[in-house]
Formats: structure tokens, sequence, C-alpha cells
């Protein structure tokens, strides 16, 4: 058995033999997160392994496999490939998995590291912003060959605008370039440079190889010139403001509501920053609602005190509302609660963000449905410019407004990362498309309130003696919508019902004139026929609305705009053939020579509904037998 395999089946039999003491040894030792990142074959996972193998971290099987591996290949001990043991992209290609990050663990004699590594391919942009969002440090590696090179600015653009404090610019595989100064001086001077623009003031830049083991653990013979330390010495030695958090006021996002009985009653949480006693006067956002700890509990029994990054259930001494997504903050100093925010967004899905889409958007223990409008420009890492932009598409980075469905607790993401970051889940997939960070409230958020009326919605309806509805009829253009809704409203009337058809194009004569037919346009389309069909509902009328309305994301938006029970989605089912063959106002045949784009069955898609309330197959009958079971189905 060899020397390093004597002291890493050490470190092992340790473990095995005797985990109090392995446990003990290490429970008092900090904890630094970092994360590896840059541009592809940079070295990324080279430099883990080599942290690894130089800590004996790595267990005697794996020693075993990396020796056999080396002697294939005719080297020895510092030649060895240490990427074979973490790279993420080898392990996916191997097993047919996705790993989204791959995590290591290794500890030195003074600290305890959680390392990071994620490719460095510009598809999986979206790895790395999953891995800095926890991370302490970021090594910014650069391939001393190539330069900073796009990804490199990109993952220091996100590293910063992450929040991350402590960069380190490794320049990497200085063996290959015969550990030429002028050639690593060159390549800090333009990094510098790059980073002063983005806002960077301070990172730390050494000459490395992680192959060759040069200025990893020990100052290397090989760079004389340069005098700082080596890697592993600065990661053992750099500060961590473990206090920060708790001198900032409290803040706790509850997670849940833990009531195992009638006389218990708490509200479970990790407290984000801050500290809180019991006797402390709290307030809960977005209720604004106040009371006094009267308790901290924990597993372990009640606590005096309960600081930032500890999980406890804290009680209140009044029955006040609170409940998942809430966040429990000092009376005195509260955070904000808006609707509409600006925020910088990394868009991290294949397909484009939409504007107007309603989009799921998860801030601390906080769901809401919110939409994302047009960028007010997009980022462009190499010049830093902020150019135009409709859209964003994969890994762009961008700055847009939100407008969330109802009021939400937030802190700017400058002050509270878990407070002021969100990730952003498709509505359809549930499959998260971006990252994002609030910069600020929007003001008109602030200014405009909800205005209390005493005449109700209930008693709107109760004046026309009915039940409110809104009727959404959905189809291809010529199934039949408009004929059947006007039918079906010609029959309410006649049983003097209060009705009101909006139809699609009636409303694009006047309300929606400024709307064209591509993507965004419609779904904008659509929400403001949702909110003027809400407002006529709590009117107390039948509303009745012909709309094509191909996406069900949309038709779902305004579904969740009413009342229960009151949103009626009828598919008028006719098949595209028929449609096409019916072209009663030509525009088939415009879409077909290609004259009218962005048209629904020819080259934009429709969506049929999954589970309607109400499913006509024109093929299997008339307007008229249709308008009747529609009616029989609303009346009964």
């Amino acid at each position: 058995m060899s020397e390093i395999q004597e002291s890493s089946y050490r470190v092992d039999s340790l473990i095995t033999q005797d985990i109090d003491a392995y446990l003990l040894k290490h429970q008092h030792k900090s904890l630094l997160r970092f994360i590896t990142c840059g541009s592809v074959d940079d070295g990324k996972s080279t430099l883990i392994g080599r942290l690894l193998y130089d800590s004996k971290m790595i267990f005697e099987d794996q020693l075993a496999a990396l020796e056999a591996d080396s002697k294939k290949v005719g080297t020895q001990g510092q030649n060895i490939d240490f990427a074979l043991l973490v790279d993420g992209l080898a392990a996916e290609r191997e097993q047919g998995i996705t790993i989204d990050v791959a995590y290591r663990f290794f500890a030195t004699e003074t600290r305890k590291f959680i390392v990071a590594d994620t490719p460095g391919h510009e598809q999986y942009t979206r790895n790395m912003v999953t891995g800095a969002s926890t991370a302490d440090l970021a090594v910014i590696l650069i391939d001393a060959r190539k330069g900073v090179l796009t990804q490199t600015r990109r993952h220091s653009y996100l590293a910063h605008l992450i929040g991350i404090r402590h960069i380190v610019l490794a320049v990497n595989k200085m063996d290959l370039i015969g550990y030429d100064q002028d050639k690593y001086d060159a390549i800090v001077a333009e990094y510098r440079q790059f980073a002063e623009g983005i806002g960077i003031k301070h990172f730390t830049p050494m000459p490395i190889s992680g192959y060759a083991g040069d200025n990893i653990t020990t100052r290397s013979e090989n760079t004389p010139w340069y005098n700082g330390v080596p890697l592993v010495e600065f990661l053992e030695t750099v500060e961590l403001d473990v206090t920060a958090d708790q001198a900032k006021p409290l803040r706790l996002p509850v997670q849940w509501v833990n009531r195992p009985n009638l006389d218990f009653r708490g509200f479970a949480g990790q407290i984000a920053s801050g500290v809180v006693k019991p006797g402390d006067e709290v307030r809960v956002l977005p209720s604004g609602k106040t009371s006094t700890v009267s308790r901290i509990v924990t597993m372990d029994g009640d606590l005096q005190q309960a600081v930032a990054g500890q999980s406890v259930t804290l009680c209140f001494a009044d029955e006040i509302d609170c409940s998942r997504g809430d966040v429990i903050t000092p009376a005195d100093a509260p955070v904000q609660v808006a609707d509409q925010f600006e925020a910088t967004i990394v868009w991290m899905s294949d397909e484009a963000m939409t504007p107007g889409r309603a989009y799921w958007i998860k801030l601390g223990t906080q769901t809401v449905s919110a939409s994302i409008q047009a960028p007010k420009y997009q980022i462009n890492v190499n010049t830093l410019e902020h150019a135009a932009a409709k859209t964003l598409e994969l890994n762009a980075i961008g700055v847009a407004n939100i407008t969330t469905d109802r009021p939400v607790a937030f802190e700017p993401y400058e002050k509270n990362h878990a407070l002021g970051g969100f990730i952003v889940i498709d509505k359809m997939t549930n499959a998260t498309v971006a990252a994002g960070m609030l910069s600020f409230s929007l003001r008109r958020s602030q200014n405009v309130h909800w205005q209390a009326l005493d005449v109700s919605r209930e008693v709107h309806a109760g004046l026309k003696n009915q039940k409110p509805a809104v009727l959404w009829f959905t189809g291809l253009s010529g199934a039949g919508k408009s004929t059947i809704a006007n039918l079906v409203e010609k029959k309410l009337v006649r049983m003097n019902r209060h009705t009101f058809l909006l139809d699609g194009d009636n409303v694009r004569h006047g309300l929606n004139k400024d709307l064209g037919f591509t993507e965004a346009d419609r779904i904008e389309n659509i929400r403001r026929v949702g909110e003027v069909a809400k407002l006529m509902s709590d009117a107390g009328l039948i509303v009745i609305t012909a709309f094509i309305s191909p996406f069900r994301s949309e038709r779902e938006m305004v579904r969740k705009m009413m009342a229960p029970g009151e949103f009626v989605e009828i598919f008028i089912d006719t098949a595209l053939e028929e449609a096409e063959r019916r072209d009663v106002k030509g525009l088939y045949k415009k879409a077909r020579s290609g004259e009218l784009k962005n048209f629904t069955g020819i080259d934009s898609p429709y969506e049929p509904p999954y589970d309607p309330e109400i499913h006509i197959n024109t093929a299997k009958m008339t307007p008229e037998q249709a308008a009747d079971l529609i009616i029989e189905r609303l009346i009964p």
C-alpha cells in the first residue's frame, strides 16, 4: 500500500470505526461553499480532483482506480487525470441521467469545503447559476492558452450579480505555456478591465496548474515571480462574514404551520437574517398583523434566542392569521410589500420567454402567478451594452418588469438573497425556466390601493336575479364560436337573463386595436379580455366570449381571475380541414399563401383544452343543438 493510500485508509478507518470521533473532529470547523466556473475545458473538474487528492479525501478504491489509470498511460503521482472522478458531464453520458450540479465535499485541517462543479458549455449556464446561488466564493478558471472568453465573462457577471463577494481568478494550465509571466499578466490585466466594468472591486489572481499541482497546496518553484499564497491556503483563510446576517433585521419566511394538536400552533421556517427572542414584537407580512413571540420551539427544546441560519418554530401570544409564504419581521422593521417590480432575469430554458404569459414565481416560501413584460433591455456580457430585446433566449440576461397576481413580501436582492431571489416556473411543464433578482418595487404598486366598495358583486347579481358566469368559447378560426355564442346569448335574453357578448373581432376594433397577432400580442389580447370579463361578472352579468384563445396557459390565467365555478370553458371542436373548408373570411387561404403570418392552425399552434366544462363537436350537432346543450348545462 502506498503512502497516500495509507493516509487515505486512516481517514476511511476513522469514519467507519469511530464515526463520533470523526464528527467531533470536524464539527467545529468553518464551512466554505465555493464554485468552480469558466469556459469549456478550462480545467474545473481537474482542479477539483486535485483538491480532493491533495486533501487526502479520496478513499482507497478511488485511489487504486486513479493509480491504475495512471499506469495505463505510463505516468505516476502528479500526472494522474483527476478529472475522471468529478466530471459531471461524463457521468451524465455514462448513466443516461441529467446532473444539474456535481457537488463534492472535502476538508483540510482548518476548514470544511463544499465545491460545486458545473459544466462550462454555454447550454449549461443554468447549472452554474444553481451552484452559485449558495456559494461564498467563486473560482473563475481561465485556460492560459486561450485567455478571457465569452463564457468567462458570463460566469463572472453572474457570480457578481448573484452576490458572491470573493472571486479567485485561477489562470490554469500554466505548464502548457511554460509558466510565462508576461502572458499571465496580460490575462489578468484584460480580466481586471472587464471586472471593473461590471462592478467587481476586488479579485485574487493566481497562476496554477491543476494537472501538475502548481500553486494548489504549496507555492510552486515554477512561478518564482508569483508572490501570492497557494489556492488551498487562500480557501482556508478567506474571511467568512458569518455574523453579517445576524446583524440584519429579523426575516423568517414561513415554510409551514405546525399544529399537532388544538393546544399548539406554531410557524416554522429557517431564519434568513436577524435574531429573535421570546417577548419580541413581530409583524406578519403581507397582512401586517402584529403579535409577540411567546416561544421558540425546536426538536431539542425551547430556545431563549434563535439566529440566522437556524430552523425554528415560533409561537405567538395572539391568534393572528399566518400561513406558508408569509414573512415574520420585527414590528418596527418590516419588509416591503408590492405586486410590481423591476428584476434582473437569467433565462435558462431552450424555449424563449413569452412576454405577458403567466408563469409561477417562487420567492422564498411564496409561490405566486406572475407575468413578465417585454425586456427593457438585454445585457451583452462581452461589451456590457444594454441591447434592445423583445424576449429573452437561452442564457440571456435582461431587465424586465414583473407583475404578480397578489402582493408579496420582499426585499431587494442586494439586501436579502432569500427574499429577493426567485425562480420562474412554466405552468404547463412545471420546468424551471429562469432565475431572477428583484431590484425594487415600482412606484405605481405603492401608490395604487384597492378601494373598498359598498355595493358588492353579490348585490349586483341579486338585482339581476342570476348567478354571474363567464362562458369562454375557444376553438379554431371558422369553428363556429361566434355563431354558437350569438345563439346562446339570444336564448338567454329570451329567458330574461342579463348578458354581454365579447367577440374577438369586435374587441380588436377598439380595446385591442393596438395589438397584432404575435404570440406576445395574442397573450395580451386575452389578458385584457379576461380583465374586462371579470369586471362584467362583478357587475352580475353572464359574459359570453368568442376568442380563438389558442394557448392553455392564457385560458387558465383567465380562469384564475374569476370567482370559483364562474368560468365555463366551452371547446368548439372542429377539425382543421372542416374549418379551412368553410373559410368564411378567406383567412386560411391567405395563411396558406404566406400573406397572413402567425395564423392559428397553420403557422401558429392551437392547444385544445384538456378538460373543458363543455365539449361541442360540430361534426355531430348543429349550432342550434349546441346552443341548447350549453343552455341546459348552464341553467339546469
